[in-house]
């Protein structure tokens, strides 16, 4: 018999094992101001090694500011990332899914302009940071008041 895995004993039983990865938000959260394909694969990486089953959810702008277009288009082509129709919000459809699956979201956008109509979606939030290729998530149940 295994022990039970980190993931295990944060998630309660109610929750989705889907992340939804918010990747513009996660494409330009290194230094530099260039978009990254390479960040977007690290969080998938890091989400399947924790047990989590990652959702990619970019807006449409995000196939313009890739530093790896090509390699980017094979992902959408291959559904390893969903797009939003261009000139619609992503992060609507973000919590929408979020709202619809129980799901997580991972992000560091506050969603601010949101606040009201997805509460609870922003309390399920997976802060994170990426430093020299390690990425770090931040779990908590409840926003730092």
């Amino acid at each position: 018999m295994t022990a039970p895995s980190r993931r295990d004993a944060e998630t309660t039983h109610d929750e989705d094992p889907r992340v939804l990865v918010d990747a513009s938000n996660v494409a330009h959260a290194t230094e530099g101001g260039e978009a990254r394909l390479r960040n977007i694969k690290l969080v998938q990486a890091k989400l399947l090694a924790e047990g989590f089953e990652p959702l990619v959810v970019a807006d449409a702008a995000l196939r313009h500011q890739i530093d790896d277009k090509a390699a980017y288009e094979a992902m959408i082509d291959g559904g390893q990332v969903h797009q939003a129709p261009a000139g619609t919000d992503a992060d609507y459809f973000i919590l929408s899914f979020a709202r619809e699956l129980n799901a997580r979201i991972l992000t560091n956008d506050r969603f601010r302009d949101r606040a009201t109509e997805f509460a609870a979606e922003r309390e399920r939030i997976i802060r994170f940071m990426i430093v020299d290729g390690e990425v770090v998530f931040e779990h908590r149940n409840r926003p730092r008041k």
